[in-house]
């Protein structure tokens, strides 16, 4: 489940040239399982039509205080929209609408859902670089955070005018993520960076053949959603699988080969608090591959291999603060071996499962595996669900930073 799965947005749409990006954000809040319901200023409709965000939000659209047909005349009960949201985000936020949220000037439904807020307030400035370097806008995002709105804040670049510095809206995607990271306080997850690797790798022996194995990626995208559930930011790398993640929080990186899982991981590890390793790396890989495509012929073909990058085991020497799980897949002396690697990786604790066990393995919905800790101890869990499972690792996480 993602972590806005439910909740009520009520997205306060400004009229500044950066009105348009808010479609994208609709759609990503909507993609997310949020309920929008979007509220425009009129002069906003000049920017991008109530047509277009009503669409993406499947919600009518509310831009004036009273609303008028062929036969009727009523009222938006801004009262009520204000009572609905369980967050309120303004964006664009001009200088003009910062301004009457500072001053209480209440001539627009927007302003009135705003007046009648209980509920958190986020606000995205956008304006051109003069207009926000001014002190009395300096001074209303000031106060506005005095009265305890949260502020989403403007980034350098290109401006509508041709000018270049700081004012432009964050972008639909940051927005996004505060808003995520709004909900995910007080998670026991929230503030940590987690990396997942999963599934299998692919070594290419020529353009269409390749070493690989039979991994489908099930657990580690298990544990990436039981992860980011929890409120972690999660980073997935997977290897080629048919699966992709549920839960738009995670920062996904595909990749093919051993080096290239390894060289997306050493990227992220120094700045990573917990790094899983549950993909089935290839150990080895063809020293040399084929530009063509390998012909057949009469006689046996030799394929020489290399050894590829030990990931555990090089990012488990590299580890300072690190909590390194990683998993160990075994068909003899599973234990004994388990706890072996736990040594040589320099993990903390080893998710260890066998092929001799019914229903565990590759291409499985369900696992049974052991828990090895660092001090010799072992915990066997039943036949379970992959997410179960996924559950229980991150479980012992959450346990490791109480």
């Amino acid at each position: 489940m993602n972590s806005l799965s439910g909740k009520h947005i009520v997205l306060g749409v400004t009229a500044g040239i950066a009105a348009y990006k808010t479609a994208y954000l609709v759609r990503l809040l909507v993609k997310s399982g949020a309920e929008v319901q979007v509220v425009m200023t009129p002069d906003a409709a000049e920017f991008v039509t109530p047509l277009t965000l009503s669409t993406l939000s499947k919600k009518p659209v509310y831009v004036d205080l009273i609303h008028r047909s062929a036969s009727t005349v009523s009222w938006n009960n801004h009262v009520e929209i204000a009572q609905w949201a369980d967050l309120l985000i303004i964006a664009p936020a001009t200088a003009n609408t910062m301004a009457k949220m500072v001053n209480g000037q209440c001539d627009n439904l927007l302003m009135a859902v705003y007046m009648s807020a209980k509920t958190p307030v986020m606000f995205a400035p956008a304006m051109d670089l003069d207009m926000y370097q001014h002190p009395s806008t300096k001074n209303n995002i000031s106060r506005l955070q005095s009265f305890g709105n949260i502020l989403i804040p403007a980034e350098s670049g290109e401006l509508a005018s041709g000018l270049t510095g700081e004012g432009r809206m964050a972008e639909p995607e940051t927005i996004f993520r505060h808003i995520e990271n709004h909900f995910c306080a007080g998670k026991p997850l929230s503030g940590k960076k987690i990396t997942i690797t999963a599934g299998p790798t692919y070594e290419p022996i020529d353009p269409v053949r390749f070493i690989g194995n039979h991994s489908s990626g099930k657990m580690g995208f298990e544990l990436a959603e039981a992860a980011a559930e929890r409120g972690a930011e999660v980073t997935l790398v997977s290897g080629p699988t048919n699966l992709q993640p549920e839960n738009t929080s995670i920062h996904w990186v595909r990749v093919q080969t051993a080096q290239e899982m390894f060289d997306a991981c050493e990227k992220t590890f120094a700045t990573t608090d917990v790094f899983i390793a549950s993909a089935a790396v290839a150990d080895y890989k063809p020293k040399h591959k084929a530009e063509q495509k390998i012909k057949k012929s009469a006689g046996t073909m030799q394929i020489e291999l290399e050894k590829n990058p030990d990931i555990l085991a090089t990012l488990g020497q590299q580890k300072t603060h690190q909590l390194v799980i990683g998993f160990a897949l075994e068909t003899e002396n599973e234990l004994e071996n388990a706890q072996q690697k736990l040594q040589k990786k320099n993990a903390d604790l080893i998710v260890l499962n066998s092929l001799n066990d019914s229903g565990a393995g590759f291409g499985t919905d369900t696992n049974k595996v052991t828990f090895v800790f660092k001090n010799k101890q072992a915990e066997s869990l039943p036949l379970m669900s992959k997410t179960k499972v996924a559950e229980a690792i991150i479980e012992q996480i959450i346990t490791h930073y109480e």
